[in-house]
């Protein structure tokens, strides 16, 4: 189960009015409950097994939406998948994934989002030029904040 899935259940239990929901399948527990405005969930994954390092893995790409901003109106926004924070570099010493003016093709990693101590890689669903970065670095996100705007020309 990715992360898509896993916040579209969550919106849906939330719109549901469902005060707790627990789905089971073969290594994931996910138990979701609602009430007094707050939705509480709880992920439970087998644990990896030992002597395998817990490295960033590519999350979904990062969702996209057109700008509807009259002088945006061109643009379009590549959006945080995830809560976490935010990073434009692998690490402190390694240079920054995109610039402002920066081409970038889909599949290319454009930020690192740290949640719960692993570092998800963000992949670009769209090409084009970086036009505005939206993030300053190691800022909290949300999920579906802008993060970039691209010039998909």
């Amino acid at each position: 189960m990715d992360i898509k899935e896993i916040q579209n259940l969550i919106k849906f239990v939330a719109k549901s009015g469902a005060s707790e929901v627990k789905l089971e399948m073969e290594d994931v527990k996910i138990t979701i409950r609602t009430g007094s405005g707050k939705t509480e969930t709880t992920i439970l994954q087998a644990a990896p097994m030992a002597g395998m390092p817990q490295v960033a893995q590519p999350v979904a790409a990062a969702p996209v939406t057109v700008v509807a901003e009259s002088g945006d109106s061109k643009y379009i926004t590549v959006k945080s998948p995830i809560i976490g924070t935010f990073y434009r570099k692998p690490s402190p010493d390694k240079p920054n994934f995109v610039e402002v003016g920066t081409d970038i093709s889909v599949g290319d990693t454009v930020c690192v989002i740290e949640a719960m101590k692993l570092f998800n890689e963000i992949e670009s669903e769209v090409s084009g030029k970086i036009v505005k970065i939206l993030v300053d670095d190691s800022s909290p996100v949300e999920f579906d904040q802008p993060l970039f705007l691209v010039d998909p020309s």
